[in-house]
């Protein structure tokens, strides 16, 4: 005991050797290494990957968030993994570890990082909600900054600042979506087509329970409700096909409320959209006026007649054939 005594053994060092040191400089070199991987090799495959404005802004934040997280789960596993290593109970060994102090020192270092941590994630949260990562979020009826001096000064992308964009409406019924282009006649299609590198608004409603459009590989996600119009902006960057989906459970058939849009040229979209006006100017002319939101008790007929053209539309009524409960 007395031996013990006059030799105790110090905090952070076992054997003659300075744990804490030794800690702290691995942690540090490994987390330097980690960030640059997490960022630069994982981040750019990372969903929802950089299809579009709205997405590429929600990869940057995942992408940051997730070098952020780096260094706290490399020091949780190397002080795992050290105390398994070095800090174990030796067979035989029934005497009692070192006792450990309270350190100010050290309390009020831990106070002060993670308070400038959550901090900073909020600034940094708020900067990326209300500038870049607002374009595309779902925003309401009425955009923050819509028409605002800010949206003019800092040409935010919450509510983009040029008149040349492509009105898309996005319907919401049970269960099935269809999009209507006011700007091309106000023709409702099940085809979900944009041009690329040009800014799309999604107006997005429902006509009967509460849906959300989900275009996951334009990082678009918007709740469709009844009698609300929700808007969205993104602006596509490559051509292809993204998938469209429900994620808001919305019936039996929820599962199965989904189709593909298409990116395509900004020539092609436009041989398309005056092909499409003319060949459902027939069907155009029994919908409803291009509105924001509508009534489906008042449109019941016209769902009715537009699946009668194979056409599901603003009026309602769409059941999807195989529902073994039908109206």
């Amino acid at each position: 005991m007395a031996a013990e005594a006059s030799n105790p053994v110090s905090a952070g060092e076992t054997g003659g050797r300075r744990d804490g040191l030794w800690l702290l400089v691995i942690w540090v070199v490994l987390s330097i290494v980690g960030c640059l991987l997490v960022y630069n090799v994982w981040g750019p495959h990372m969903p929802p990957g950089a299809a579009s404005t709205s997405a590429s802004s929600q990869q940057f934040d995942t992408r940051v968030l997730a070098a952020i997280a780096t260094p706290v789960v490399i020091g949780v596993l190397l002080y795992f993994g050290w105390a398994l290593a070095f800090w174990r109970q030796k067979p035989g060994d029934d005497t009692d570890a070192a006792p450990i102090h309270g350190s100010t020192k050290l309390q009020a270092t831990w106070i002060v990082v993670t308070s400038a941590i959550v901090l900073g994630l909020a600034v940094f949260g708020t900067y990326e909600l209300v500038n870049p990562a607002g374009n595309g979020s779902g925003q309401g009826p009425q955009p923050i900054f819509n028409h605002g001096v800010l949206a003019a000064a800092s040409d935010t992308s919450w509510a983009p600042n040029t008149n040349n964009i492509l009105q898309v409406q996005v319907i919401g019924q049970q269960w099935a979506w269809t999009y209507r282009y006011p700007q091309f006649g106000g023709f409702e299609t099940t085809d979900l087509v944009l041009p690329v590198g040009q800014q799309v608004r999604f107006n997005v409603t429902s006509l009967d329970v509460i849906h959300d459009f989900w275009a996951y590989q334009l990082g678009v996600k918007a709740d469709a409700n009844p009698g609300v119009n929700n808007i969205a902006y993104t602006t596509p960057y490559h051509t292809g096909q993204f998938v469209v989906r429900c994620d808001e459970l919305c019936g039996i058939w929820h599962g199965a409320m989904y189709n593909y849009g298409t990116v395509m040229s900004v020539s092609g979209f436009m041989n398309w959209a005056h092909a499409s006006e003319i060949q459902l100017a027939p069907v155009t002319k029994i919908l409803p006026p291009y509105a924001l939101t509508y009534d489906p008790t008042v449109l019941a007929k016209v769902g009715k007649v537009n699946q009668e053209l194979g056409l599901t539309s603003a009026g309602g009524g769409y059941y999807n054939p195989a529902d073994p409960e039908q109206p």
